[in-house]
């Protein structure tokens, strides 16, 4: 824990004031930074070309998960049905799940693929750049579509556990695999990105309650308090409220002023637009590095899902303060999506 605070610390010169990510809020915070950022530019015109009626930067950055379906979520539109249709491995575009202790994504690493995260947002960038041809878009997406998935996405690779993954040893320790044949769910288990590492929810419950002020965010409709929380979900919807909460904001909008306001000091990209979400994907195994700091693997149970597989879940135990630094890295990490898809769409549309 020592070195997480020390590490978010030094960060304290890199974001000026104190710390949201990747549920619903957290996409729309990123949005809105980036929204603000470009304000009255060329890409702010190109956006408004591909948009719909009624649609916004801020707005358009859930429609990635909403095609998902699920709870907290309308049915999906025709025109989403259409993506999933064509793109049948569409989920798989959010995330990579590499060992959280690397250093660095390449292609071809354990826990990468060919539809990850880091494909699939090179691909979506070179659409927006013009380039249409199989290489460049095997997938087919439509300029809409690349832009939709880039205001979504730059946002899912700022999240810690979008990109590194923990994987667990038979005798319940972090391990790195060096090839995939190890995770055979005998001897090395994956978490499928912190989904199968399983918090307390109440024992998360009454530790916040001392660390983190204001009131708890509400239950949205359909959602169902359960008694244990993935460690995935605490770091896409838990750390929002947390940080919001942190920040005396209650809204995207107001958290993305605020931050903006703070002047922060985020170091952007270098090097050829597609080369970037490599650097975002290195950047997110350092901070996912961090958010794995200061956890304890606890016990392992089976269960077997509703397609008839054997699941493998771990207990997971955070210290008696991992939610401050946490929140305070998931802040960086958001305010840092929402700059870098300002610089992104600007790098675009100059």
């Amino acid at each position: 824990m020592k070195k997480l605070a020390c590490v978010l610390a030094l960060s304290s010169a890199f974001l000026s004031q104190g710390a949201l990510a990747w549920g619903g809020d957290g996409h729309r915070a990123v949005g809105a930074i980036a929204e603000k950022l470009i304000k009255g530019s060329n890409a702010e015109k190109q956006i408004a070309a591909l948009l719909l009626p009624g649609e916004t930067l801020e707005s358009i950055t859930n429609w990635a998960d909403s095609a998902k379906g699920g709870v907290g979520y309308a049915p999906a539109t025709e025109e989403q049905l259409g993506y999933t249709t064509v793109n049948p491995r569409h989920q798989e575009y959010h995330y990579a799940n590499v060992p959280f202790q690397l250093e660095h994504y390449h292609d071809g690493v354990v826990g990468g693929s060919d539809v990850d995260i880091v494909q699939t947002l090179k691909q979506a960038i070179a659409v927006l750049q013009g380039k249409g041809d199989p290489v460049s878009n095997p997938h087919g997406f439509t300029k809409r579509q690349a832009l939709l998935l880039v205001a979504h996405m730059v946002g899912d690779i700022h999240q810690p556990l979008h990109m590194g993954a923990a994987y667990v040893s038979a005798d319940g320790k972090f391990v790195v695999p060096g090839k995939k044949a190890e995770i055979d769910a005998i001897n090395m288990f994956e978490s499928r990105g912190g989904n199968n590492l399983m918090l307390d929810d109440a024992k998360l419950d009454t530790m916040s309650k001392g660390l983190i002020e204001g009131e708890a965010r509400a239950l949205q409709p359909g959602e169902k308090k359960w008694p244990s929380k993935p460690f995935h979900s605490y770091w896409d919807s838990t750390v929002v409220d947390y940080a919001m909460r942190r920040s005396s904001t209650r809204s995207p909008a107001d958290f993305a002023q605020k931050m903006i306001d703070g002047k922060p000091l985020v170091t952007m990209n270098t090097g050829p637009v597609t080369s970037w979400p490599y650097q975002w994907a290195d950047d997110a195994l350092v901070a996912a590095k961090l958010a794995h700091t200061d956890v304890t693997l606890g016990k392992r149970d089976a269960r077997v899902s509703s397609k008839g597989e054997t699941v493998y879940t771990f207990a997971l135990e955070m210290g008696p303060n991992y939610p401050v630094p946490s929140s305070a890295l998931a802040r960086t990490q958001l305010v840092k999506g929402g700059y870098h898809l300002a610089q992104l769409l600007q790098t675009i549309w100059p």
